[in-house]
């Protein structure tokens, strides 16, 4: 079933947009997520499962792992102070006993006892102190960096290049190693000092960044990186590169939400067809990204009958632009591309109408979005988007890419066909061939052409849509686009008394991507996903990942 259109048209809990849409042709037994393998018999609590994976970008690091490949396999390790509810989303205690603030400023942050690393050694509030101050200090490299900046005292730690990473001057040292707002109280509590008040802050410390690190870490990074020790449900047993990341249940794990099986793989295919062959083969277990191939027609609701959902998550589609090309520096170039989009056709032709269009860079079921905000730029009108390109003055070739492994290259060449045929100028898909080598040319500000980009929630917040995306020099802007009065804006929206004022300043500071068009927004998401006959309450999060605590396999 198709996400109602109208769903769109207000600010919804997760929750509650989840329930509306989350239908398919899968089993009997669904839950307010969408469809579920219902469990139907006796579950094996030493059973095992194989789910898809993708190669992670970087070495298993919380700090430095923020694309989905990787963070599947780090929120497996890993519990932090929050963890978000599989269905709605909602923000909750785990390892923190309470988070207590007087002034969206400074925090108290007290932790619950009996958690433990995976090498036995209690999880203490210096090993989260010490894990923030090395991810946010700029020598050691760290993609997530920039979720610090609000604390006090990251500019101390983190200085920047002043040519960026493809220069050749080098970012001046560090004038601190420690950030002046952390402080540790005694093994159980920590403060939390921040530049401002933040009131969002609270809603971001269950993401990959805000993870603790034992400390073994620090006396041998490398034999970390060999084998990961976590504090979370699952336990690190091996990893081949390119094939499979092996793990294994904790059973020390001291959370509530405990797994119900015992080992779990992820396997990494060639790309997303191949894992949807296996999948209908049975050689893999959960495939949480059913490809074109099989959603056009309908085809996996016939190949996974009873065993197949889909159910909406936070994120979106969108096409980013290579600020530092100057093939794409024209403004009105880039808005008679988006116009020249036939986003509705695409959605149902290549899709099978499971993509909501989208009116904004803000997927709708996150707290904080706007209706409308792309304007009419976000609808398909050929007439208006060759008025456009004749202002640009552009006659040259547009170009686009993506990853080969991902299973992109229908809508790709089917967005470039649309471009084609509005505006009468060439258009040409060029992909790479793996989602590692993509990130490669985009961290090394090696793209020439429009690239495909996409964004999964972090946190419930339309914050972590803007912020890390927009803002100059953000750990997750792609394109390098900059504009000072986004920033300001931003910057006065973190600072806000409250988060439904916060979110207005958010809301204003959206409206500027809608004059500038660095990025391109196509849809919102939903996600048809498969499970095999192995597996029970098989389900996606609201973070589109398996639900690892509502999972069983069924007893052979």
């Amino acid at each position: 079933m198709r996400k109602p259109r109208w769903i769109a048209a207000s600010v919804m809990p997760l929750a509650l947009a989840l329930t509306i849409a989350g239908c398919g042709g899968g089993s009997e037994d669904s839950g307010s997520n969408g469809n579920t393998g219902g469990s139907t018999g006796a579950s094996d609590p030493d059973g095992a499962l194989s789910a898809f994976g993708t190669e992670p970008e970087n070495p298993l690091i919380p700090g430095n792992t923020t694309e989905s490949g990787g963070s599947k396999v780090i929120r497996s390790l890993f519990t932090g102070l929050t963890r978000y509810d599989p269905v709605t989303g909602e923000s909750k205690n785990a390892v923190a006993e309470k988070i207590d603030t007087t002034d969206s400023k400074v925090y108290t942050i007290k932790l619950k006892s009996g958690w433990k690393f995976h090498d036995g050694t209690p999880v203490k509030a210096k090993n989260f102190v010490d894990a923030w101050n090395f991810t946010a200090a700029s020598p050691n490299g760290q993609q997530g960096a920039s979720f610090f900046e609000q604390v006090q005292g990251y500019k101390d730690v983190h200085t920047e290049d002043p040519d960026g990473t493809a220069g050749p001057q080098k970012a001046p040292e560090p004038t601190a190693k420690e950030m002046s707002g952390l402080k540790v109280v005694d093994d159980s509590t920590f403060e939390v000092t921040l530049n401002a008040p933040f009131a969002v802050f609270p809603l971001k410390l269950g993401y990959n960044p805000f993870f603790p690190l034992p400390d073994s870490f620090f006396s041998d990074q490398k034999a970390f990186e060999a084998k990961p020790v976590g504090n979370g449900p699952f336990k690190f047993v091996s990893r081949k590169p390119n094939a499979e990341i092996v793990l294994t249940r904790n059973d020390d794990y001291a959370g509530d939400d405990k797994p119900k099986f015992k080992d779990l793989t992820f396997k990494i295919f060639e790309s997303n067809e191949a894992a949807y062959t296996a999948i209908v083969g049975g050689d893999l277990d959960f495939l949480d990204t059913i490809p074109p191939t099989g959603i056009a027609g309908g085809k996996y609701k016939q190949d996974l009958e009873g065993r197949n959902g889909s159910t909406p998550y936070m994120g979106n589609q969108t096409l980013t632009f290579p600020y530092y090309d100057p093939t794409y520096a024209n403004v009105d170039l880039r808005k008679a591309l988006s116009l020249a989009i036939n986003r509705q056709e695409i959605v149902d032709k290549i899709f099978d109408g499971t993509r909501i269009p989208a009116d904004g860079w803000v997927n709708p079921a996150v707290p904080g979005y706007a209706k409308g905000q792309c304007g009419d730029l976000c609808t398909y009108n050929p007439e208006k988007a060759k008025e456009y390109l004749a202002k640009s003055g552009f006659k040259g070739t547009v170009k686009f890419s993506t990853n080969a492994d991902g299973g992109h290259k229908d809508w790709m060449t089917a967005t470039c066909n649309s471009i084609k045929n509005a505006l009468g100028i060439e258009c040409l898909y060029e992909p790479i061939p793996t989602f590692a080598e993509t990130r490669q040319k985009i961290n090394a500000r090696q793209m020439n052409a429009i690239f495909r980009t996409g964004w999964i929630a972090d946190y419930p917040s339309i914050e972590n849509f803007l912020n890390q995306l927009y803002r100059t020099g953000a750990s997750s802007n792609d394109g390098e686009y900059s504009n000072p009065k986004l920033d300001e804006i931003l910057g006065r929206a973190d600072s806000a008394p409250s988060v439904d004022e916060a979110n207005k300043l958010y809301q204003e500071g959206e409206r500027i991507l809608a004059e500038d068009f660095p990025v391109i927004p196509l849809w919102n998401q939903t996600a048809q996903y498969g499970w095999s006959e192995r597996l029970d309450g098989a389900r996606l999060t609201s973070l589109r990942e398996l639900d690892l605590t509502n999972v069983t396999v069924k007893k052979k």
